[in-house]
């Protein structure tokens, strides 16, 4: 996919030569000027014309007629230098590749250096470039009748450049293997329920297990009986459907310890049970195991990366049916932990199947954990559909978190977890905890619940319900699933295995 070159070279066939434009340089240097003396000025006189654009996320383009050997030149506005940021790079880039991929454009040059500040090394715009190329170019792989006829796509990408050619590399491979991983979440998320039940996801997992040479479990539902797992079986009594456990396990270092455990909401398709969902809201519940996603995305990442961190990802499978035998509400039911839960609400369902995935995730020793769920409705309304909520136990851990979502662009926005928020889900007369206290305040007593099985180990809750999917196309992708999370969780643990 990407090459990198020290040596420039214009006269070089290609589909497309790709150039960045700051609007507060003046002077045209480096490969622009040289653009423009084989163009005879006239690149920039386009510029002063305003046939090209400097501002920011603006894509021009214009044909070389031979004058090089590019048969275009696109031109990828980036506004004033000192207000350039990585999260409008991304966007920038994201734009561009999907401007070239309507084009039909199957191979093309860039010109790096064109790209950066003064005095950038490269590697952090390496990264955001081959990042934004597949999550900007992704299709949802869908069930269409289609033609034969291949479709033209992105194929060969030569990074000209005079900085360090490693670190160049080392940029483009980090930043390709993360979209490609967030591209894998995606992909899962948008899969319709029938077409990706437990045992579907558990076969899925597996593969990249394998893949990735990672050791890996698979639990039945014989297994969890034995373990005492009944907060996940009660979500799946209504199903025909058996349920899974997954378990896949990355050792980066010479023992096992320093555990970071990701889990991840894997309900295929949610009814809401007994709390039936709305003939609307029930639409789009394929997507509630984005987090499950997320995390095999992020697996995917790490197994491809291999970082001097450990982690083990759990993952409790099922759907969330309704029949003679599902769960009720007034039921009591025993987790792994061995505390008991009163459910007065079959439509909360994740913190359940996540209760025993927390407490498996502190059995294979993760000593972090972060969960990751299309949890509440609640966080929607808090905090819209395009920042993730999060609660925690430990700041420190949150910091971690938060700086790697920072990184990826991912915004998190943290809720408070107050001792009034543990009472109200250890309110009942019958059991230990309940399921649901109620509509106030509802996405954090949903992160209080899970915080009872978290315990002592550091914890950060992730609530995706509104950052999971998105209604509309964006710079780095369609309609559909957004793979959120995955580079967040891969980043995570390449940030904890840079401090050993």
């Amino acid at each position: 996919m990407f090459s990198v070159n020290n040596k420039i070279e214009l006269r070089t066939q290609r589909d497309a030569l790709v150039v960045g434009l700051f609007s507060n340089r003046k002077i045209l240097e480096g490969v622009l000027h040289n653009i423009d003396q084989a163009f005879e000025g006239e690149l920039l006189n386009l510029i002063r014309e305003g046939d090209i654009s400097s501002n920011t996320k603006a894509i021009s383009n214009t044909f070389s007629f031979g004058k090089i050997g590019a048969k275009r030149i696109y031109v990828l506005g980036l506004g004033d230098e000192k207000k350039l940021q990585p999260a409008i790079l991304r966007e920038g880039f994201g734009k561009l590749f999907k401007s070239l991929k309507a084009d039909k454009i199957e191979n093309i040059t860039i010109a790096f250096d064109t790209f950066l500040k003064k005095d950038e090394d490269g590697f952090d715009v390496a990264h955001i470039l081959a990042e934004s190329l597949p999550l900007a170019t992704y299709d949802i792989i869908n069930y269409k009748k289609k033609s034969n006829q291949r479709e033209r796509e992105i194929s060969e990408v030569e990074v000209l450049t005079d900085r360090e050619q490693g670190l160049i590399e080392g940029g483009l491979t980090l930043g390709y293997v993360h979209g490609k991983g967030a591209n894998t979440a995606r992909t899962l998320t948008n899969m319709p329920g029938n077409m990706l039940t437990a045992t579907d996801l558990a076969k899925f997992a597996v593969s990249i297990a394998e893949k990735c040479n990672m050791e890996y479990e698979v639990l039945e539902k014989e297994d969890m009986e034995k373990l005492g797992m009944g907060a996940l079986l009660a979500v799946n009594k209504g199903s025909e459907e058996p349920p899974k456990m997954i378990v896949l396990k990355y050792q980066g270092t010479n023992k096992w310890e320093n555990v970071l455990g990701l889990v991840g909401k894997g309900i295929t398709f949610d009814t809401g049970g007994y709390s039936i969902k709305s003939k609307t809201g029930i639409v789009g519940m394929k997507t509630d195991m984005g987090g499950a996603a997320a995390v095999l995305g992020a697996m995917e990442i790490i197994g491809e990366l291999k970082p001097s961190q450990n982690v083990v990802a759990v993952i409790p499978s099922t759907d969330n049916m309704i029949s003679g035998d599902a769960l009720k509400p007034d039921d009591v039911i025993t987790a792994m932990s061995g505390k008991t839960i009163e459910v007065l609400n079959t439509d909360a369902e994740g913190r359940l199947a996540l209760a025993d995935a927390i407490t498996y995730a502190k059995h294979h020793g993760a000593d972090y954990l972060v969960d990751v769920a299309t949890l509440t409705g609640g966080v929607v309304v808090a905090l819209g559909e395009h920042i993730t909520g999060a609660m925690t136990n430990n700041e420190a851990h949150y910091e971690e978190v938060l700086q790697a979502a920072h990184e990826e662009f991912e915004p998190v926005w943290l809720l408070p977890l107050f001792d009034r928020d543990r009472k109200r889900v250890r309110n009942s007369n019958m059991a230990d905890l309940n399921n649901s206290p109620g509509r106030p305040g509802h996405a954090i007593v949903a992160g209080a619940f899970l915080a009872e099985f978290a315990e002592d180990t550091p914890w950060v809750h992730l609530d995706i319900a509104g950052t999971a999917t998105t209604n509309s196309s964006y710079e780095l992708g369609p309609q559909g699933a957004t793979g959120v999370m995955a580079r967040t969780l891969a980043v995570l643990a390449e940030r904890m295995a840079e401090k050993e």
